[in-house]
């Protein structure tokens, strides 16, 4: 154990000294929590299933399957759901974020942890002059969706692209990456808004290799329901028939963006034991049934039990707005989450390792060395 403490203590001196101001930074950019400190929580679900993938897994795993067997039960109704109660609901708070951005993050804080496969939410706006400049990752997923810009994005294995308003970017961190993330200077000076979802891989998936996959509002299948009073782009999992264009993410996630007009309602059904949540973009709606029903406005997180197979969801008649809002589900995973930063392993000395991996340029991190974006050198001071 001193051997180990010891070892950890050189490699942070040694990471400190590589380069202080980067993590300063970068700690303050990705992840708001004392420094050198960490989260340490045991995912284990009360209910539901979960993942534990097989030990046999590597890097060329092809991800679960989006729709899980049991979503159809032989022996259900069809026309029956169980809707799902909400356990808590609550204001995402603005805050400053990497180089003059600015975010209003609900998962990943002390209002929400322990949500697995869910580590963070972002409901990011990034003003000119602002971004995400050279950072690494290990351990997880990002997943980008843009309302409204352009943002490009730069990585050290050559990878280089822009996703615009309505795109997505599908992130595999696996055993290494480094990029930068910044926006596009707009021509009316406004801000370019969208939210980053961090989600977690399973263990023996988290030394993968890394790898992106753009997904394009094109692409994007877009349903009506209710006569026309809510749309629903599915993209990622399938509702009311309509399936979305392809898998996207390792951990099997679905992610609907809805909007419903006033006098409007939904049904969403969600696969079973799964954890969601809904993130509100515009106007106020009201989630849940009956007596059990909570109006809730722009910009709050609302977090459902895993008891129940759908969400509902109303604008009243009187709005005077459309309710906007982002309808999210993920497979919870049966493990260990550590995390510092950008590197999210399942115990502390595979932290550890990452950080010495990073500094010295190792397992998975050769390709940082010397490396820089162009897109983020407009950052450097």
């Amino acid at each position: 154990m001193k051997l180990l403490i010891s070892s950890f203590l050189i490699s942070v001196v040694a990471i400190l000294s590589y380069s202080s101001s980067f993590w300063s930074q970068l700690t303050s950019l990705l992840y708001q929590i004392p420094h050198a400190s960490f989260l340490s929580t045991t995912q284990n679900p009360s209910n539901g299933p979960s993942l534990r993938a097989s030990s046999n897994s590597t890097s060329f795993f092809f991800g679960l399957p989006l729709v899980p067997p049991t979503f159809f039960a032989p022996n259900k109704p069809t026309n029956m759901t169980v809707p799902r109660a909400i356990r808590q609901a609550f204001l995402a708070i603005e805050q400053s974020e990497g180089a003059g951005a600015r975010v209003r993050r609900s998962i990943g804080t002390p209002k929400l942890r322990n949500f697995s496969p869910f580590l963070m939410l972002d409901h990011f706006s990034v003003a000119p002059g602002a971004g995400f400049p050279d950072h690494p990752h290990r351990g997880q997923e990002t997943i980008t969706y843009l309302l409204k810009g352009a943002v490009d994005h730069e990585d050290f294995a050559g990878n280089a692209g822009t996703i615009e308003a309505g795109d997505l970017q599908f992130m595999t961190a696996g055993r290494g990456i480094m990029h930068a993330e910044m926006p596009r200077q707009n021509s009316d000076g406004s801000a370019n808004v969208g939210m980053q979802l961090w989600v977690d891989l399973p263990e023996k998936l988290k030394a993968c290799e890394p790898r992106y996959r753009d997904l394009r509002a094109a692409e994007i299948p877009t349903i009506k329901v209710d006569d026309g009073n809510a749309t629903i782009k599915i993209i990622s999992g399938q509702s009311h028939g309509t399936d979305s264009v392809q898998e996207l993410a390792y951990t099997p996630v679905w992610i609907f963006d809805i909007t419903i007009a006033p006098g409007g309602k939904i049904t969403q059904p969600l696969p079973v034991g799964w954890n969601a949540f809904a993130y509100t973009l515009a106007g106020s709606t009201a989630f849940g049934v009956g007596k059990d029903q909570t109006t809730v406005g722009q910009y709050h997180n609302v977090v459902f039990e895993q008891k129940g197979d759908s969400v509902s969801a109303e604008v009243a008649k009187d709005a005077k707005d459309n309710g906007q809002f982002m309808l999210v589900a993920g497979l919870p995973l049966d493990q260990k989450v550590v995390q510092y930063g950008p590197f999210v392993l399942n115990t502390q000395e595979e932290v550890y390792q990452a950080m010495l991996d990073y500094q010295s340029h190792q397992n998975g991190f050769e390709r940082a060395k010397g490396w820089q974006s162009e897109i983020g050198k407009s950052m450097v001071h």
